[in-house]
């Protein structure tokens, strides 16, 4: 039996569903992909990409209707994409779908239909009342998230010894015995105080994680501008960084088509693209399928 993967098909105004159709034949070698989507929207969007939909295309039905406006911000889509995930996240409680795996959403659009979450993983925290870690990467590289979607002002604030242990602990839960290079947060790791202490929490945490552990898993402060040069990835293909973009920078420089995101540490298996909802090319036939298949890919191997 293939395993049976929910797919939410994100922002219908954005590129998702033109790459769910691209990858059906692809994707459906590999499992069993459950579209949370209704027939009305369906067909309409395969009729603005001038596609007829597979005969093999399983949907689960998503109430709710609205007229699709191409590369369009707007509180319909942002409901619908909503009302689909949460589809999807059910069908994964139910045991009906082994695995989720989310096309992406608009943020403004969210909060145009009065839903108050940054996104995916904000949502599956609150719903599941879990300390979610968002990792993003591909084969050659992942980078764990220690703070996510904050502004960067607040960041310093939250790196204190046992939160951070707390994450370490819950990463090494999710991906058991993994090798973690952890970034400093400041120029030169903090050159010993010069430029800031927070290092000096960080090392904590970790001389503390990997004494729980009984193993060196997590090492660092790493000097964050040369954690990422050839020579170092050369040997090192995991990180945690401290913010956003300290560690997706540097990824979506190096692997931005292939990258994907998992969501680490809940109840259920939960993949994603590491793309927007690409409004600029939105049913224009040019959306790219390799992060969506990557994801795909993920999610059967973390079932």
């Amino acid at each position: 039996m293939k395993p049976r993967i929910a797919i939410s098909v994100g922002d219908l105004n954005g590129v998702g569903i033109e790459i769910a159709l691209k990858s059906h034949k692809k994707i459906s070698a590999l499992c069993t992909p459950i579209y949370c989507i209704n027939h009305y929207m369906l067909n309409q969007a395969c009729e603005l990409l001038d596609v007829e939909i597979p005969s093999d295309f399983e949907i689960f039905e998503v109430e709710g209707s609205f007229n699709i406006r191409e590369g369009c911000v707007d509180k319909d889509s942002g409901r619908y994409s909503y009302d689909s995930f949460m589809s999807a996240v059910k069908l994964c409680e139910d045991k009906k779908a082994d695995a989720l795996v989310t096309m992406p959403i608009h943020k403004e659009a969210w909060m145009l239909a009065g839903l108050h979450y940054k996104g995916h993983t904000d949502l599956l925290r609150d719903y599941f009342k879990k300390d979610a870690i968002m990792m993003l990467g591909c084969e050659k590289m992942f980078v764990a998230l220690y703070t996510e979607h904050i502004p960067l002002r607040e960041v310093a604030s939250q790196i204190t010894k046992d939160k951070l242990l707390r994450f370490f602990l819950d990463l090494n839960r999710a991906i058991p015995n993994k090798k973690f290079a952890v970034l400093g947060l400041n120029p030169h790791a903090g050159d010993n105080g010069v430029l800031g202490n927070e290092e000096r929490e960080i090392e904590a945490a970790i001389e503390e994680a990997n004494f729980i552990l009984k193993e060196e898993l997590f090492f660092g402060a790493i000097v964050p501008d040369t954690a990422f040069t050839p020579h170092f990835r050369a040997s090192h293909t995991h990180y945690v960084a401290m913010y956003h973009d300290q560690g997706l920078a540097p990824l979506k420089a190096l692997y931005f088509d292939e990258s994907i995101n998992v969501s680490l540490n809940l109840p259920i298996v939960r993949t994603s693209v590491d793309h927007g909802t690409a409004f600029d090319i939105a049913y224009m036939g040019k959306a790219n399928t390799l992060s969506y298949e990557n994801a795909l890919k993920c999610a059967i191997e973390f079932i």
